[in-house]
């Protein structure tokens, strides 16, 4: 799966040719700088990763005091199939976008779900995952079954994520007012959930079912999905070499059964098939 350093040193080669040849254009400014991320990456020796670190089972510090989790094991075949070493940067999910742009860190791998808007941000890998949303209260709540029901409710959200947007533009003009109450990590909203100070949350039982456990919060999902959520990869705007070869690492790891294995593991099933 690693890539031979001939293919490296050939982009490197093509972009020193573009910018020998240069020329006066913002576009083609900015696919030069942002095609130096590969080879920056490689001649450094290290990938920094942005992600939460809270966000369990998909990145989290475990006992060990390590990174750890799905978007931790994939990034860590990424920076395999690269040929270097990896480094995690945690970063609260408000600021990651920031983050990202005054370069942080080389990349995302922290459930950074793809939309629209983000594209002219960021530039994406292909999706690595697929998550449904569902509706999370309290267990002994009757009176919520469907988001028709948050009308006058307090409905907590992770901020600056991609449920809050949701939750704001998408469905609130559709069902009428209810109030937002925004966190920086899942485990105070689900918290402040099962204590009674929000009515209601919503968010992928993949990322719950830990956190009820360890915590032994009295919650639930209810109804249908809302909605489904794909997570790519995140780097800066104007750097296809590298998330082209994260694609590349991204497939192999498919198609030799490294990606079922590492799913598996944290979420106890198979992935759904595409």
């Amino acid at each position: 799966m690693k890539k031979k350093k001939w293919m490296l040193a050939g982009i490197a080669a093509v972009a020193l040719f573009v910018s020998a040849c240069g020329t006066s254009t913002k576009e083609d400014a900015t696919s030069i700088e942002g095609g130096d991320l590969l080879q920056s990456v490689q001649d450094a020796g290290v990938l920094k990763v942005g992600v939460m670190g809270t966000y369990q089972p998909y990145n989290f510090i475990n006992e060990d005091k390590d990174m750890d989790g799905f978007d931790a094991d994939i990034a860590k075949e990424i920076a395999k199939g690269l040929d270097v070493d990896i480094e995690f940067v945690s970063q609260e999910f408000s600021g990651m976008i920031a983050g990202l742009q005054t370069g942080k860190f080389d990349m995302v791998a922290s459930q950074m779900t793809i939309t629209d808007d983000r594209k002219k941000e960021m530039l994406f890998s292909d999706p690595y995952i697929t998550n449904q949303v569902k509706v999370i209260v309290k267990d002994d709540n009757t009176e919520i079954t469907s988001v028709e029901d948050f009308v006058g409710k307090d409905i907590g959200v992770g901020l600056g994520t991609n449920d809050e947007t949701y939750l704001r533009n998408e469905l609130m003009p559709e069902v009428g007012e209810f109030n937002i109450r925004t966190y920086d990590d899942v485990i105070t909203s689900l918290k402040d959930l099962d204590s009674g100070r929000i009515d209601a949350t919503i968010n992928n039982m993949y990322a719950l079912k830990p956190i009820i456990e360890a915590n032994g919060l009295k919650i639930k999902a209810v109804g249908e999905p809302i909605k489904s959520d794909q997570a790519g990869i995140a780097v800066q705007l104007g750097n296809e070499p590298f998330i082209e070869e994260v694609n590349t690492i991204l497939a192999d790891i498919k198609a030799d059964g490294t990606y079922d294995e590492i799913f598996m593991k944290w979420f106890g099933e198979a992935p759904p098939k595409d």
